[in-house]
């Protein structure tokens, strides 16, 4: 899909998610300190860092998974706490990991409708409504845009791109208001990657799902994300939107490794966390606690 037919994210638009200071340890080791991001109505968050940064800890706590050390977190104008993953489904919080969770031998249609199967009596016998399961999947994946041989065909006869697919459109079916996707291009084909990609286009155009994805792959970023948090050493060091970036200038900043200070005085002590500001096509850093100068175009999460 062509960029151009994607509209902007409209300045008005609600937030719909806010994580606030968010910090985790698991023993001596520090995994988040005092991370905050934002998300608004159908906008597209690319989270991005290196392995270790702290990318998956804070999926986790907003999945459910863990809870934080510190911090908040305010879904819908409401301060909640998730104490598993069913609390954070109740808010319209879905995740797609990358292990997917389909099963290769049943169909595609059956593996839409896992656990919330359509039942019909017949003779007093409640057995499985597959038609309806059948016509319903083959509808929502057309007004997807997803394109497969057959919902009848089983999972196992899929590419990549096509299982990576179904179990977003198997997420998106429970009316997420938030869904988060764990490396969906991960050991995936160009061909396979483009299927993925176009989905998350199509979801970015119509701006009723906000989105925040998990991605290794910087050019990828800027072909279909509004916004990028850069996570580096358990703290936020880049919040900047696509428009007033770059990808040289992503990866400039992610090998200058700036929003460190000091890993090894972090890892035994509480340390502020940094934040990056672009102002003039400069990046600097500033204090978390302390007011940013925001430019025109530059917007502030922290």
């Amino acid at each position: 899909m062509n960029t151009q037919t994607i509209p902007p994210l409209a300045p008005d638009a609600p937030v719909v998610l806010e994580m606030t200071n968010i910090s985790k340890s698991f023993g001596a080791v520090t995994a988040l300190v005092d991370v905050s991001i934002r998300l608004r109505q159908g906008e597209v968050l690319a989270l991005v860092g290196d392995n270790g940064a702290g990318k998956s800890t804070l999926i986790k706590i907003l999945s459910g998974f863990h809870q934080p050390d510190t911090g908040t977190i305010v879904s819908q104008g409401k301060e909640v706490r998730f104490a598993s993953p069913r609390d954070a489904r109740a808010q319209g919080i879905e995740t797609v990991y990358q292990d997917l969770a389909l099963i290769g031998d049943l169909s595609v249609f059956h593996n839409m409708f896992l656990g919330r199967e359509y039942r019909k009596r017949v003779l007093g016998l409640n057995l499985l409504d597959n038609g309806k399961m059948r016509e319903q999947a083959q509808l929502y994946l057309d007004t997807l845009g997803i394109s497969i041989p057959s919902v009848n065909s089983t999972v196992d006869l899929l590419s990549g791109g096509q299982r990576q697919c179904i179990a977003v459109a198997r997420s998106i079916y429970s009316s997420p208001k938030i869904l988060v996707l764990d490396e969906p291009l991960a050991a995936l084909g160009v061909r396979e990657s483009a299927h993925v990609l176009g989905l998350i286009q199509n979801l970015r155009q119509q701006r009723w799902v906000s989105v925040i994805l998990i991605v290794h792959n910087y050019n990828q970023i800027f072909e279909v994300c509004d916004r990028i948090n850069f996570l580096h050493s358990g703290e936020i060091a880049l919040d900047a939107s696509t428009a007033d970036t770059s990808e040289e200038e992503l990866i400039r900043i992610v090998k200058s490794g700036l929003g460190r200070k000091g890993d090894r005085c972090r890892r035994g002590a509480s340390a502020a966390g940094l934040r990056m500001s672009r102002r003039q096509g400069t990046a600097r850093t500033i204090p978390a606690g302390s007011t940013p100068s925001t430019g025109p175009r530059m917007e502030h999460s922290l």
